[in-house]
């Protein structure tokens, strides 16, 4: 599958807001949105004119895509889903795209970014009710029993415990 491969700091000015793509870099003083607060490109410092409805909401549809580091297909079989669902298909939406694996992870606080949430989740550092789990998109239930793996315990405490050198 094709991923998202370009600057992250620059799809937080596109959008006009921090969108943690990069997880605690956002929150230091190096974050490109906080130095240069205006879009990218050449044209990124012009004035801004009213912006159609039509505009607003794509910016708004653009910027949970890539919130959710989702490409344009993925994200329309979801709105699809929620579509169908019974309620408000804003809500039934951002439900679906909450209920995804990495999301959890990331919501836990096992990662500092959704990236890095889909990164540990493809590398098999998690179970779900016992059975071994490596699709980031995975829908969680409630009542779903998330763990971290034993051997990903291992590792961690092997990290925490070897040189500084080495870290």
């Amino acid at each position: 599958m094709a991923k998202l491969t370009g600057a992250d700091c620059k799809l937080c000015r596109r959008e006009g807001m921090k969108l943690f793509l990069k997880g605690s870099k956002c929150s230091s003083d190096k974050c490109p949105f906080e130095k240069k607060g205006y879009a990218p490109g050449q044209h990124g410092r012009t004035r801004r004119f009213k912006q159609s409805e039509y505009a607003v909401q794509l910016r708004e549809k653009q910027k949970v895509k890539r919130m959710y580091g989702l490409l344009e297909k993925q994200f329309h079989i979801y709105f699809e889903k929620a579509e169908r669902l019974k309620g408000i298909t804003g809500e039934n939406l951002l439900k679906l795209l909450e209920t995804r694996l990495d999301n959890i992870v990331y919501r836990m606080g096992f990662a500092s970014s959704r990236t890095a949430a889909r990164q540990l989740v493809r590398h098999r550092h998690f179970t779900v009710n016992n059975r071994l789990v490596d699709i980031p998109s995975y829908q969680v239930k409630a009542g779903d029993e998330i763990k971290v793996r034993e051997k990903s315990r291992q590792l961690e405490e092997q990290l925490h415990t070897s040189p500084e050198k080495y870290r």
